[in-house]
């Protein structure tokens, strides 16, 4: 739980959606608690969307390739795509 403007939020209303921009990124979604271990890995190709929440089981994800990720927060971008073009 957190407080924004005296409301108290979860953090499991949190969700992010991901958008692959090549074949082959991968997002994987790790556990809480007292070890981090993953818990789901999926596969996404060029253009395919994965919307994803935060969980009581799950604390993080690990994106890998070009992706665009979009958040309450703003749009990431990942991957070598997004770095060679600035």
């Amino acid at each position: 739980m957190r407080e924004e403007a005296g409301e108290i939020t979860s953090v499991l209303s949190d969700y992010l959606v991901i958008k692959a921009m090549e074949n082959g990124v991968t997002v994987i979604g790790l556990t809480r608690g007292q070890e981090t271990k993953f818990s789901h890995t999926e596969k996404l190709d060029a253009g395919e969307v994965w919307i994803s929440q935060f969980t009581e089981h799950t604390s993080a994800m690990k994106i890998r390739g070009a992706a665009e990720i979009y958040t309450k927060h703003g749009k990431i971008l990942c991957g070598r795509l997004h770095d060679e073009k600035g």
